[in-house]
């Protein structure tokens, strides 16, 4: 029920005014005889909340009071990040060599292995070795990944390939690759055509594994939408397995490139005349520890800058990727 208040107009009669104060209705004025002088007016009394509180929050945007969410990846990727580690190793190395804690003969300074690198270069012996590492190495690579690629290809394509080649690989890796040496010095003789292969081994072991996991774990339902589509099997080669494939062939590649280095050494220094490994054995017979080490050192740097060419081909070829990496 409105509550009726009766107020003294300019002429001192009563307007008949009713206040709604608690159920928010107004009454309009009654005329003489009780009767209302327009229709009755109902407004929604309004919550006091709404006084208080304010506005809200606009959509899309942060609640208040709630926690923003924690970021969890590794963030933003800083250009030139992976040369701060060998670049503080080397740092600590200069310093430790200054200080006089290091003895020289057992680990000669910075300066003196490329004071010793240069007197090499100048005098022909740095270039020769180096132009021959390149090659066997490049060779046993090359060969090495067309043989894993073709390999996988056909073991992740066919059972029947899978059934040829898969069981023979695996005994292969299980096999010492470096174990096969006398065995290969004895077929091929103590030439060059041993020492390729044998980096041509190490190489094809995890190009062929990882690509050949890559192959399988391609979601069948990729293959059966291919089917439905009626590809060919050159179409279906080109749109579905190589992007499937692309990250794990990706990671066998940077393997194999270390591999190739790491045979490369060992090799080098078994009947070799010339080469980097080759450099560093007659080294360690006249006790020249800086010569070791600059061989170590170019070692480093060649694996380096190898698996950060592969890295810049692989970021490259998947830019359509979104990962950790990326």
């Amino acid at each position: 029920m409105a509550e009726h208040v009766s107020t003294a107009g300019p002429t001192g009669r009563s307007t008949g005014l009713s206040a709604g104060v608690v159920t928010g209705v107004v009454t309009a004025p009654r005329r003489p005889g009780g009767t209302a002088a327009g229709a009755t007016a109902e407004r929604p009394a309004v919550p006091p909340e709404a006084v208080v509180a304010g506005p809200g929050p606009a959509p899309g945007g942060p609640v208040a009071g709630r926690p923003r969410a924690r970021r969890l990846g590794p963030g933003p990727r800083r250009p030139y990040a992976r040369l701060v580690g060998p670049l503080l190793l080397l740092a600590v190395w200069a310093g430790a060599s200054a200080a006089g804690v290091l003895d020289p003969r057992v680990l000669p300074a910075p300066w003196s292995v490329v004071r010793t690198g240069a007197e090499l270069w100048s005098g022909g012996t740095l270039r020769t070795d180096l132009g021959t590492s390149l090659w066997r190495a490049a060779q046993g690579f090359a060969i090495g990944l067309t043989a894993g690629v073709v390999l996988a290809l056909a073991a992740g394509l066919s059972r029947v390939g899978e059934a040829l080649i898969d069981g023979t690989v695996q005994v292969n890796r299980a096999v010492p690759t470096l174990g096969l040496i006398p065995l290969f010095i004895l077929w091929l003789g103590i030439g060059e055509t041993f020492k390729v292969v044998i980096i041509a081994i190490v190489v094809y072991i995890p190009v062929y594994l990882n690509l050949h996991a890559a192959l399988a774990g391609i979601d069948a339902r990729y293959v059966e939408l291919a089917e439905v589509l009626r590809f060919g099997r050159w179409r279906f080669v080109r749109q579905v397995v190589v992007p499937g494939a692309l990250p794990g062939f990706f990671v066998g590649l940077r393997l194999a490139v270390t591999g190739s280095w790491l045979s490369l050494v060992v090799l080098e220094q078994i009947n070799a005349t010339n080469g980097l490994g080759y450099m560093m054995f007659q080294a360690q017979n006249y006790g020249q520890t800086q010569v070791i080490v600059l061989g170590l050192l170019i070692y480093g740097v060649f694996g380096f800058a190898s698996d950060t060419a592969v890295r810049l081909l692989e970021r490259r070829v998947l830019s359509w990727r979104r990962s950790l990496s990326s």
